[in-house]
């Protein structure tokens, strides 16, 4: 009786090591998809430095507001309405300065979605990839240290060129 037990345990105990193999050779990740992953990522940080380019120029070239010195001031006066009275922020500048927030407010969903498009599709990354590679990077600092450089070399070689 002891015997089968331990035949039977013995086969258990491999299956679970050829299991544990396979596992692991299934979730080794490739240089292909690191650099998949590290493009999608530099596209997505080049797409919020456009971002924050128009936001920029949506505020130096407002015409109601003048530039940044007088949407500074409202800024810090934004939403205490004694302060507000105190620099005279005219109604325009409300509206102005009110239509610049909600710029900011839509700015995070719209790169969200920018990068869930990326991810989404399967020429660019994949989202099996996308998971395998960022499942990777979190658990193991080698792989993160490999994507940091890639991210890193792909900046270097887009400043200017694009993607």
């Amino acid at each position: 009786m002891k015997k089968s037990i331990l035949f039977w345990a013995f086969f258990a105990f491999l299956g679970l090591t050829v299991y544990a193999q396979e596992v692991a050779v299934e979730e080794a990740v490739t240089e292909e998809e690191m650099a998949k992953f590290a493009k999608v990522e530099v596209m997505t940080s080049d797409f919020v430095e456009g971002k924050n380019k128009e936001l920029v120029d949506m505020i130096t070239n407002n015409v109601v507001l003048g530039g940044g010195a007088r949407y500074n001031e409202i800024k810090a006066a934004w939403g205490d309405e004694a302060k507000m009275t105190a620099i005279n922020v005219t109604p325009e500048e409300k509206v102005a300065y009110q239509g610049i927030l909600d710029f900011l407010a839509s700015m995070k969903q719209v790169v969200v979605e920018y990068k869930t498009g990326l991810i989404k599709n399967d020429t660019i990354l994949g989202i099996a990839t996308y998971n395998k590679v960022n499942k990777a990077i979190k658990e193991d600092p080698a792989a993160k240290e490999k994507m940091d450089s890639l991210i890193k070399s792909l900046k270097t070689k887009d400043d200017g060129a694009g993607i």
